[in-house]
Parts: structure tokens; sequence; C-alpha cells
């Protein structure tokens, strides 16, 4: 068998990356999958070998064969200079915020971010003495306004996370380079089969493996990719912090990622489907989804990615709480959970207004996300349809 590490994954399209990257059968007696490497204690043969850390691996907090695994398949197709994974989403964006802040910095976060990120960012960010500053996320090239001598870095989300703002993440970025800051940017909706944050500007790229990565709701994972210039600062604050995944996670993203452009390539085309036939219900007065020609930030999403996840919301005529309860407890196929990504459809009722302070939220009327799954599309509407019926009914 050809060394499969002798081809550039560079070179290789993202459905071919996803399938061979960082397995290596030949270094695990010909099995196809990297085994499970359980442990701490890592043995050295000599004093000077250990003294020096003369080997591929030297500490179970510094990685295993498992972890090289899928940090190197998250690497290629990142198209970054290193990869780290961490035990969650949430560890992932706060290690790669405290890798490039100090007491006395200033940070810009979009309005619109993941909810756990805000909270970290107004505990114990501020504690540790900084400050955010939240963007309205249509800011584009006017986020130069918000920049001042003390900011370090901008954290990015696009689209937003539950009501799906499109940013201008080329424009974003040439603000950022020309005043040298850092560019983060949670990119867990797109991951890097249908966006690669590093291709337009942003030095590091974040994910909760969580989601698509693993694919099956069945572990907690985060991965940080980050280019050259980063790289350094990743790395030590991965160090500092004894960042580390569980083993048996880390394997379960392996397995994730073997089919992960099948299952988006599914989650996109029926969430899209889906989209359409809500956004025609005239129970609904907007469909929040960016991949729609009617959705605000369209043109972006057309211009800068090649395809959309199972992720979206939609915004409801005015109802009674009561009604959207109805509508939602006796659903048979829509689980309601606060996760995403998994091969099941999922909603959730949500209320952004409390969470933000840039920009307003006042949407016509009740609002629920919605994850589709991999079930049959008929069956999903057929779901749907008869829950507008105890919309209906209850209205």
């Amino acid at each position: 068998m050809t060394n499969r590490e002798d081809t550039p994954f560079k070179a290789r399209k993202p459905a071919t990356t996803v399938i061979h990257a960082g397995r290596k059968p030949a270094q695990n007696h010909g099995f196809v999958n990297t085994p499970v490497y359980r442990g701490s204690t890592v043995l050295f043969p000599t004093v000077a070998a250990l003294e020096g850390r003369h080997q591929p691996f030297t500490y179970g907090r510094h990685g295993t064969p498992t972890v090289a695994a899928l940090e190197d398949a998250l690497r290629s197709l990142d198209g970054g200079a290193v990869t780290v994974l961490t035990s969650s989403g949430l560890e992932a964006i706060t290690l790669a915020i405290l890798a490039f802040v100090e007491t006395g910095d200033h940070v810009l976060v979009t309005d619109s971010v993941y909810q756990p990120t805000r909270r970290f960012c107004e505990t114990l960010l501020k504690r540790l003495g900084v400050e955010t500053t939240y963007y309205d996320p249509l800011v584009g090239a006017r986020i130069a306004d918000l920049v001042r001598p003390n900011t370090r870095l901008v954290l990015t989300e696009s689209p937003g996370s539950q009501t799906f703002e499109m940013q201008d993440i080329p424009a974003i970025a040439a603000v950022t380079r020309d005043r040298g800051l850092w560019l983060l940017m949670d990119n867990t909706w797109a991951t890097p089969l249908y966006f690669r944050p590093l291709d337009h500007g942003v030095d590091v790229t974040i994910q909760a493996a969580t989601k698509y990565i693993v694919g099956h709701a069945d572990a907690m994972l985060g991965t940080v990719t980050a280019n050259t210039r980063a790289a350094r600062h990743l790395e030590r604050a991965k160090e500092a912090l004894g960042v580390c995944p569980g083993s048996e996670e880390t394997f379960l993203g392996l397995r994730g990622l073997r089919t992960l452009d099948v299952r988006l390539e599914r989650h996109n085309r029926q969430a899209l489907e889906m989209a359409r036939w809500l956004e025609a219900r005239p129970e609904v007065a907007a469909v929040l989804h960016p991949a729609l020609p009617s959705h605000p930030g369209h043109a972006i999403f057309a211009r800068d990615f090649s395809g959309a996840s199972g992720l979206f919301s939609v915004v409801l005529n005015p109802v009674p709480k009561t009604a959207v309860a109805a509508m939602l407890d006796g659903l048979a196929l829509f689980g309601m959970g606060f996760s995403w990504g998994g091969y099941e459809s999922l909603v959730i009722p949500f209320d952004a207004k409390p969470y933000r302070t840039a920009t307003a939220w006042n949407p016509a009327g009740p609002t629920l996300r919605f994850h589709i799954g991999l079930e049959s599309i008929e069956e999903l509407k057929s779901d749907l349809e008869a829950g507008f019926a105890r919309l209906h009914a209850a209205t």
C-alpha cells in the first residue's frame, strides 16, 4: 500500500481529505483506523531520551497517536500550521482567546456570538482585566472605528449563533491585518468543507467538533487551528493550561470525520429544502437561512461559502407561547435539545433579546432554531405539518 502521507493534502479535494488525512495503517499493523490510545505515562528507553524528549510522544496530556491522527487530519482540512484538540467547543473558544490576550487588553466580539462565549468574556475574561466590546455583526470594514490602541483581537462567528447574520470576513480581515490584530472565527456551522477561514484572512479557526465532526451526538470535542503567525501562541497556551481531549472522544471524532462530507451534503440539501418549505408556510414570518436569496446576507454567503449545514432559524408570526409549546411538545421526529450537528433533527424555541447589547433583536414573533437531520425529508415535513395544526388549534 502506498503511503498516503506522500501526497500533499492541500492538493486533494475535501471529500478525499476527510477519508485519508491522519490515517497511517502501516504504523498500526495495517488496521484502517487509528486505535484508541489510553494512557498517561510514556516510557523512554534511556536517560538521554527522557531528558531530551527525543521521541514523538512524551506524556499523555501532550498527546497520543489517536490525538495526533485527528489533529493532522483537521490541520489538513483547515489549511493551518497547527491544530489543537480540546475537550469541548467552549474550551476551544476560551483557549483561543487566552492565547492572545493579557491584562489591559481590549477585544472585539460579535454581538451574535455563541452565548457561553459571551458569558466567558463577561466573567473570567473581565476578572483577568480584559475588556470586551460587542460589535454589530453587519459592521464589515467599519469595525476599524471600534479599534482602540489596546485592542488585541477580534472574535467573529458567521453566520451568527441562532440569528444567522452573515459577516464580511475578508473586509474585517483587511482591518485586523492593517492594525496588527488577531482575527479569530468560530466556524462550527460551515466546517472547513464549506468555508476555510484561514483562506480569507483569519488567523485562528475554531470548531465545536461536538457538532459535525463527531456527527453522532455522542461525544464532546473542540478544535482550534492556527496559521503560521499564530501557531506559537496557541501551542504555548495549550501547554500552560493543560488542555487535552479524552481518548474515546478523540476516536469518535476520527470516526465521525470519515463521513463528514457525505453527511454535510445531505444536511445541506435537506435543510435548504425544509427552509424553502417553511418560507412558504402562512405561519412563518421569516426563515433565517443564509443560502436563501431572501436572507439579507445571501450575497456574502454566495461569494464566500461553498455550502450550508443543517442549522437555521425561523421567525413565526405572532402567536401565544402556549401555541408554540403545543406545536413542539407533540413532535415525533424532532427532538428538543441544546446541541446540534448529529444525525438527528432538533428544534428549540429561543429569544436572543436578553443577550444582545450592541444591536437590537426584535423579531416579528416567536423564534425557533431547527437542525435538519438525516431522516426522510417528507416525514420531517409531515411531523411539522401536524405541529402547525396543533399550533392553530391552541391559538
